[in-house]
């Protein structure tokens, strides 16, 4: 598989506890428009103390459906209501 992500595999991405721990499915991704930083997310919890770091190549292991939006633009994000859903992006609030 081709990496199309502007961050490479070994880069740290953001998720949380529920996605890294507990198997929930990654339903939320954040393209940080400061530093291209991502962020994969569960969608039910954005307390600090339940964020966790993990490879960006770790969060396509868990879910190789993540490829069709590495295209997504800095300061945007892609949501989905499940896993086999339509992701939906639009801009971050407060980015581009």
């Amino acid at each position: 598989m081709e990496w199309s992500f502007d961050q490479a595999p070994n880069v740290a991405a953001i998720t949380t506890v529920g996605v890294a721990e507990n198997g929930l499915p990654i339903l939320v991704v954040q393209h940080f428009d400061d530093d291209h930083s991502w962020a994969f997310l569960c969608g039910t919890t954005d307390d600090a103390e339940d964020g966790r770091v993990i490879g960006m190549g770790t969060a396509l292991r868990m879910d190789a459906s993540l490829m069709s939006i590495a295209d997504l633009p800095p300061g945007w994000v892609a949501s989905r209501a499940t896993v086999d859903g339509d992701w939906k992006r639009e801009p971050l609030a407060g980015d581009t």
